[in-house]
């Protein structure tokens, strides 16, 4: 009887930016000791990794080239391009397992990394739950970049954030202005023009170097804004340091700078809507564009697209009153300064958290407006069709801000008035209960077969909207991103699906 082979082991092997002298002790053993040496290679290109590796590869290895069929957007695969690379990383997968599957040792070379932006990334999720898997760590190549530069990158509390270049410019922008420090990889001619766009918007551009083919012999670095775009090969990178080097402040909330101007600012609270940029208006839209500062929680600052000198101030959700002291001392000392909500700020937003925090003697002189947006209640009804026609009431189940027999008094009124009925804040992961809660209350006055309508994020990609009844509606389903129109007794539905409610009461 001929006992069975047993299975090889798969390396991930890095080897470090390309000086052969930064390749760790571990990986030049692995590399020495493998039965297989695979590495990938790019369309009529000699592959990088072996380049590095070249003086560590036995004579009578075995040599497993993974060659891309392509390296852009463009190609004939059926498929596409997502399409092509599916099918080569399928395949190379396949011509390592047969090594694996003899006994074999598999080292499969990878520059920088293996797990940082590395294409032995897709070898793994195909070879990991098959075969004994090991990755042996290699520096990124943006550590060698700092290291050219002698530049340091983070100090203290500074932020550090990895971006693609890949990103579109407005999102780039954001991020960058959302940061302290930033490496931004995967360079190119095709993309470095808007990087260098993005790192402008975002106020970064005097801080930002170029590093090419760091730790290379041909390694050279430069000032983004002296770099000649069409020169970018893929083996480059940005350095952006850390505020505190350049002597800037962080975004965070934190006490605005002792400078003052002359006169006290205007503060701008504006309601960015439900999500879509064609559903901010004009006015928020010229608002913002005119502001130095924009306040608010983060996902919304997220929304507000990044330009030279705009500062970002983001922070959680729960310092709506701290939030507002900060932007309205930043008025005090004659910023222009927005602080913005979604939907409407208004409503259960920040407008009234403003007021609130304005009401210290310290900012009676400080200016206050409220810009107006389209909130989530008309978004969802305006989806459902018409529903809030007639009368109708707002009530928010979050009961951080008020005792929930409260709510539930509130709800029993709007009930027994036969009032449609919009619910903000129906469920979260603290309190996701409540919202079958109320609708037990709603059953005690209104009858199971209430049309009542469910807008999970609308407006955006993952929009959905459910129309059923008091009886039928599945509260398990619902959570923090929905909102629920409540229908009174006149509330009807056409041949069509869709809600209205009369704007008279016989």
């Amino acid at each position: 009887m001929v006992a069975a082979t047993a299975v090889g082991r798969f390396y991930g092997v890095g080897l470090g930016p390309g000086d052969p002298g930064l390749i760790t002790l571990k990986a030049a053993r692995v590399i020495g000791d493998a039965d297989v040496i695979a590495y990938h290679a790019g369309v009529n290109k000699r592959s990088y990794a072996r380049g590095i590796a070249a003086h560590l590869i036995p004579d009578d290895v075995i040599e497993e080239e993974l060659r891309y069929p392509v390296t852009t957007g463009t190609t004939d695969h059926p498929g596409g391009y997502a399409g092509a690379l599916a099918d080569f990383y399928e395949q190379s997968a396949a011509r390592l397992a047969n090594h694996l599957d003899a006994g074999r040792t598999v080292a499969l070379l990878t520059e920088g990394d293996p797990l940082f932006y590395g294409s032995f990334m897709y070898m793994h999720d195909r070879l990991s739950g098959a075969y004994p898997t090991e990755v042996i760590p290699g520096l990124p190549a943006f550590v060698a970049a700092t290291a050219a530069t002698a530049s340091p990158l983070v100090r203290q509390t500074d932020v550090l954030t990895v971006l693609p270049g890949t990103l579109p410019e407005a999102e780039l922008a954001r991020r960058l202005a959302d940061t302290d420090a930033a490496i931004i990889m995967k360079l190119g001619r095709r993309t470095f023009p808007a990087v260098r766009r993005a790192l402008a918007a975002a106020g970064r551009l005097p801080h930002a170097v170029y590093v090419e083919r760091a730790s290379h012999a041909e390694q050279r670095w430069l000032p983004v804004a002296d770099v000649d775009e069409a020169s970018v090969p893929y083996l480059s990178l940005i350095v952006v340091n850390g505020d505190s080097l350049n002597g800037r402040r962080s975004r965070a909330v934190v006490t605005p700078a002792d400078e003052t101007r002359s006169e006290t600012g205007e503060l701008l609270v504006i309601g960015l809507g439900p999500g879509p940029r064609d559903w901010l208006t004009p006015e928020a839209t010229a608002a913002l564009d005119d502001v130095d500062h924009v306040v608010g929680y983060a996902p919304y600052i997220a929304r507000v697209p990044q330009r030279e000198g705009l500062q970002r101030h983001a922070s959680g959700n729960t310092v709506e009153l701290d939030r507002a002291r900060f932007a309205l001392d930043l008025a005090l000392r004659g910023e222009k300064v927005a602080v913005v909500s979604g939907g409407d700020a208004g409503v259960f937003g920040m407008a009234a958290a403003v007021f609130e925090a304005a009401v210290d003697p310290r900012y009676a002189d400080v200016p206050i407006r409220v810009l107006p947006g389209v909130s989530a209640v008309q978004a969802v009804a305006a989806r459902a069709g018409a529903p809030i026609g007639a009368d109708f009431a707002v009530v928010s189940l979050s009961d951080r801000l008020k005792p929930w027999p409260v709510i539930e008094a509130r709800l029993r009124a709007v009930a027994e008035a036969d009032l449609v009925l919009a619910i903000y804040n129906p469920a979260s992961r603290s309190r996701p209960d409540q919202i079958a809660v109320a609708r037990k209350i709603l059953l005690a006055h209104r009858p199971g077969d209430t049309v009542v309508v469910i807008g999970r994020d609308v407006g955006r990609a993952e929009e959905s909207l459910q129309v059923t009844t008091l009886d039928d509606m599945d509260t398990d389903t619902i959570d923090m991103k929905c909102l629920v129109l409540v229908g009174a007794s006149t509330t009807r539905l056409t041949s069509s699906g869709r809600v209205w409610t009369p704007r008279w009461v016989r």
